[in-house]
């Protein structure tokens, strides 16, 4: 198995886009290898078969899917309420919105996973992971609602989100920004 960790990232990243864009029965060496743009057999070298493969990629997408030190600090500037909640939940559901293929390699994943054991386990980890993650931040925020706000935003903008990128005309801009600003309102008085 080789070890250049730059050629491993940019083969993984590379079967983020070969996965949301052929699905995963198109999710092969031979269309890694071309979409990286390195020579035939490499992904090969580096991944001991496609559920390796699978399994790398589960990780990497959530990698991608991470805000930027320079949003997590400005998300902890000024009054915490639920303006502020509404303004973080829109930066999310744009910023997993602009990364689409990384969302839609994502949801082949999760299908995926209801036949791979390894995948499901590693999928399951770090979405549990990124929630906890998520209700730690909030609890530590100061921002109204508790868990299970977090919970219920989690799952409403996690399918808007789907809605958004699977069917885009289902809802204009101006709508998702709404219904944004709707979930995180009902969330918090419910």
């Amino acid at each position: 198995m080789r070890r250049n960790p730059e050629r491993r990232q940019a083969l993984i990243d590379a079967a983020i886009e070969v996965l949301a864009r052929e699905g995963a029965r198109g999710l092969t060496f031979r269309a890694v290898d071309a979409e990286a743009a390195v020579p035939p057999g490499t992904a090969s070298n580096y991944f001991a078969n496609r559920d390796d493969l699978f399994t790398q990629v589960g990780g990497r997408i959530y990698e991608r899917l991470l805000p930027d030190e320079a949003t997590i600090a400005r998300s902890r500037e000024g009054v915490q309420d639920q303006a502020r909640y509404a303004e973080l939940m829109h930066e999310l559901v744009d910023r997993v919105s602009a990364f689409n293929s990384g969302y839609l390699a994502l949801l082949e994943l999760r299908l995926e996973s209801t036949r791979r054991p390894e995948l499901r386990a590693v999928l399951t980890k770090r979405i549990r992971e990124d929630i906890d993650a998520n209700i730690g931040y909030h609890a530590a925020s100061g921002l109204p609602g508790d868990a299970t706000s977090v919970v219920l935003l989690y799952l409403a903008l996690n399918w808007l989100i789907v809605e958004r990128l699977t069917l885009p005309d289902i809802f204009t801009e101006q709508e998702i920004h709404e219904l944004v600003d709707a979930a995180v309102q009902r969330s918090l008085n419910a």
